[in-house]
C-alpha cells in the first residue's frame, strides 16, 4: 500500500483539505499524512466547508512533520511554497509534488466572503487530489 504524506505550513487548513480528499479518492488504496512544519490545529472552517461537501475532517488533528520521520513515503505532497522551502530531506526515495494553494486562511472581508475563499481553494485542492489519484494510484 502506497504512503502519502502531504505537508504545509501550519497543518490547519490546506493540508488537511488535501488529506481528506487524498483519502475519499484513495480508498484502500493508499495511507494518507497530512503534517505541517509547525503545528496550528485544524481550522474550523476548513472543517466547516469539507462538510459541507460531504467529507467529515472533524477528527483530524494537526500533526508536525516529526512525527512522520520513521515512515519510509511513496509520495510527498507540499501544497504551499513556505513548506516547500522548510521541507527537509526525508530518508526515502519519496516521489515529491508541489502544488501552491492560496492560504483560505487569510482571507479577509465579510464572513461570507472569507467562507467562499474556502470553497474557492477546497475546490482546487478537490480537483488536484482526484487528478492524483487518478494519475499516481
Amino acid at each position: 500500500m502506497k504512503k502519502i504524506l502531504v505537508l504545509c505550513t501550519g497543518n490547519s487548513c490546506r493540508s488537511q483539505i488535501a488529506e481528506g480528499y487524498l483519502r475519499f479518492y484513495a480508498g484502500n488504496r493508499a495511507e494518507i499524512y497530512s503534517a505541517g512544519v509547525e503545528t496550528h490545529g485544524v481550522n474550523p472552517r476548513a472543517i466547516a466547508i469539507m462538510e459541507e461537501d460531504g467529507i467529515d475532517i472533524s477528527k483530524h488533528t494537526s500533526n508536525h512533520l516529526d512525527e512522520y520521520r520513521s515512515i519510509d513515503f511513496d509520495y510527498v505532497i507540499t501544497v504551499c511554497d513556505h513548506a516547500k522551502d522548510r521541507c527537509p530531506v526525508f530518508p526515502t526515495q519519496a516521489k515529491k509534488f508541489h502544488y501552491n494553494f492560496p492560504d483560505p486562511a487569510k482571507a479577509t472581508g465579510t464572513a461570507e466572503e472569507v467562507m467562499q475563499a474556502f470553497r474557492d481553494v477546497r475546490g482546487q485542492i478537490k480537483a488536484y487530489c482526484e487528478a492524483f489519484v487518478r494519475e499516481n494510484l
